[in-house]
């Protein structure tokens, strides 16, 4: 009845079939489809728990069907547990494809193997439950809300609704990574002062200090969207996302080849009459492998692992190598490239350096060479091809996107520019389609105002595509939800890492992300419309929101806190310090249900308000803390809503923070 209607998987199969008892009773059934690639995971409550839906949570690359047992949707609020208690069961693929890369068809792993995947999980489910049809709920965060926006917009008869969350724009990469490493850069001595201006008490003045290229730099990739307030975490960001340049250049290489000689060769590029501390950045340094290491190895002795190692099959391939001289320079970004050997060719990219070891990854156009790679190897590290990157945006003008508005005059672009874009070119190997904003179902899309990898000002150039295609329905069919101090991942705090952690200065949107399911599901079934969109402004690319819940609306709860009376106290060593909380719920959305202190920047929360019963869309209290030791804290109130006000529940708590900062001396 609800069979594929794409010939490719008309050849259901399942190989597993069992009931388990862990996490939470439910049936297990695996399987795929013949003469594919594709395979998928089905997790169906008992039939009293069952209440006719299913979720569909699509991780950012494909190669695995087993993203939940795995852990790795954990951030994204997906579990089995939420999903029966929800009335839903949980499907997921490995969206057609062994490996984490696209493919020759991106529309398999955009959305064809995905909405076969829900087709046929609904004759699964009518056999189970009896005959129905369920309805269907896709999501997906990050390379994930491409291909959760491609589904919907690509097969309107699949999923009845969507939750896309933190999604980025057709013109996302390369270019949000070129801009960022190009302030990674030239900004890593500073960070420290700018970071310390926008936080609570500060200055305000993140420029103040810089010289006039650590000040374009900064003014460029702010207006590009990024925000200062998460510079705080830039350690992490630059090997995260250096791992994620790593999946992405081999394309640039391939694609637009002759750029790299133009950086360096050409007026109008930065390479061209390079700066002094471009040209001082410059490496080309020969040595040898003397260890490989790869992810099981990687793993024992505590190496983050690419996520092509998280999905993939590359096992035996480098993840980290040592080699027998590493210069004294930045290494991040840089290529090893091997010049010798089994891998002779092949090029891996250094994303960290922990201790002696190079932290690397790579893209698919070497992936299959680099398993050659041997103690012995001679290599070249050469980041010649990261550094010309940087500025690689500059050259991408598209005057529709407001991020490039800053590299125009007069409506023309001031650098030359390269023959095409890109970035759509990108976002359609990656989700199979571009967004265009036209879908028959409802939608919710939750995005991070502090989000350090798809800026939050993409939410404004998706939200122009669907006022032109649902003009007057928008607000039947559409909310975006912008919540405050969240990132593009959930908080983790590593052992030994300084005060304060950084689970005081931002929260997880994943209880955000389970009550946007719950909600678009209300809506498609029952016609309950849910809470309206935030309310915001965009002032140079960069998210201004009201100082209320009621001025924001949305879902997230808002904390004033004060500490004697102001976002800053300076006191001596053991005086008290009154600090004052107005906790208050945007209407419609739930009511507060816990509130916790942290004031030694630890993250442990140890001082919790007095219970709350779950009635209250409004509270204000307040607490006395004295400083044992001089120093700058920053003491943070984390609160929590829930829409029932279910005060125990585990899923759906929508949490924010408060923050102020007291100088003890």
């Amino acid at each position: 009845m609800f069979g594929s209607d794409d010939p490719f998987f008309d050849t259901p199969f399942v190989d597993t079939d069992e009931w388990r008892d862990e996490p939470v009773r439910h049936r297990y059934v695996h399987g795929g489809f013949e003469g594919t690639d594709t395979l998928f995971s089905c997790y169906f409550p008992p039939a009293e728990r069952y209440e006719g839906r299913f979720f569909h949570p699509v991780m950012p690359v494909s190669g695995t069907e087993h993203g939940v047992g795995l852990g790795l949707l954990a951030g994204m609020g997906a579990s089995i547990e939420f999903a029966v208690d929800s009335g839903a069961y949980l499907v997921e693929s490995n969206q057609g494809r062994p490996s984490p890369f696209p493919g020759d068809d991106p529309t398999i792993a955009g959305y064809r193997a995905s909405a076969a995947t829900a087709r046929h999980s609904r004759i699964l489910a009518a056999e189970m439950y009896g005959d129905h049809r369920p309805y269907g709920y896709i999501y997906g965060g990050s390379g994930g809300a491409f291909k959760t926006m491609s589904c919907f917009e690509t097969c309107p008869d699949v999923w009845d609704g969507a939750v896309p969350f933190i999604h980025g724009t057709p013109m996302s990469m390369p270019n949000q990574f070129t801009v960022l490493n190009h302030a990674l850069r030239l900004l890593r001595a500073k960070f420290p002062q700018i970071t310390d201006a926008v936080e609570p008490g500060g200055s305000g003045d993140m420029y103040a200090g810089l010289n006039t290229e650590e000040l374009e730099a900064l003014v460029e990739v702010t207006r590009f969207g990024f925000p200062p307030r998460s510079w705080f975490d830039v350690e992490r960001i630059a090997a995260s996302y250096s791992m994620v340049w790593s999946l992405l250049v081999d394309n640039v290489i391939k694609w637009d080849p002759e750029y790299f000689d133009d950086f360096w060769a050409v007026p109008g590029y930065l390479g061209y009459d390079p700066p002094p501390s471009l040209a001082k950045a410059r490496l080309q340094h020969p040595t040898v492998v003397t260890e490989t290491v790869n992810a099981e190895q990687a793993r024992e002795r505590g190496l983050p692992l690419p996520l092509t190692m998280n999905v993939g099959m590359w096992s035996e391939a480098p993840v980290a190598l040592r080699v027998d001289s590493i210069p004294d320079a930045s290494l991040q970004g840089a290529a090893v490239r091997m010049t010798s050997g089994k891998a002779d060719g092949g090029v891996l990219y250094i994303t960290n350096r922990i201790d002696d070891y190079l932290v690397v990854g790579f893209g698919e156009e070497h992936a299959e060479t680099l398993s050659g790679v041997m103690v012995g190897d001679d290599v070249m590290i050469d980041n010649s091809v990261y550094l010309a990157s940087q500025t690689y945006h500059r050259h991408q003008y598209t005057p529709d996107y407001l991020p490039w508005r800053q590299f125009q005059v007069a409506g023309e672009p001031i650098y030359p520019q390269r023959p095409f874009l890109l970035g759509p070119r990108y976002a359609r190997q990656g989700a199979g389609s571009i967004q265009s904003g036209r879908f028959a179902g409802k939608m919710i899309i939750v995005n991070c105002i502090m989000d350090e990898a798809a800026y939050a000002c993409g939410s404004v150039e998706y939200r122009k595509l669907v006022e032109d295609a649902l003009g007057d329905r928008i607000d039947e069919q559409y909310r975006l939800w912008l919540v405050d101090h969240t990132l593009h991942t959930g908080p983790v705090v590593m052992p030994d890492a300084p005060r304060p952690v950084a689970t005081t200065r931002v929260v997880s949107y994943a209880g955000a992300l389970q009550q946007a399911l719950r909600d678009v599901a209300a809506w498609v079934e029952l016609g309950f419309a849910p809470p309206p969109s935030t309310v915001f402004e965009v002032d140079d690319c960069q998210i201004r929101v009201g100082g209320t819940a009621v001025a924001r609306r949305g879902i997230q709860p808002v904390a004033t806190v004060t500490a004697n009376g102001g976002v800053r106290a300076d006191v001596a060593v053991g005086e008290p310090v009154r600090f004052e909380a107005v906790v208050d719920v945007p209407p419609g959305a739930g009511t507060v249900v816990a509130a916790e202190w942290d004031f030694d920047g630890a993250g442990e929360y140890p001082y919790v308000e007095p219970s709350f019963d779950g009635s209250e869309t409004r509270v204000a209290f307040g607490i006395t803390h004295a400083f044992d030791e001089p120093g700058t804290y920053f003491p943070a109130l984390r609160v929590t809503s829930h829409r029932q006000g279910e005060v125990e529940s585990p899923f759906a708590r929508v949490q924010n923070l408060g923050r102020v900062r007291v100088v003890v001396e």
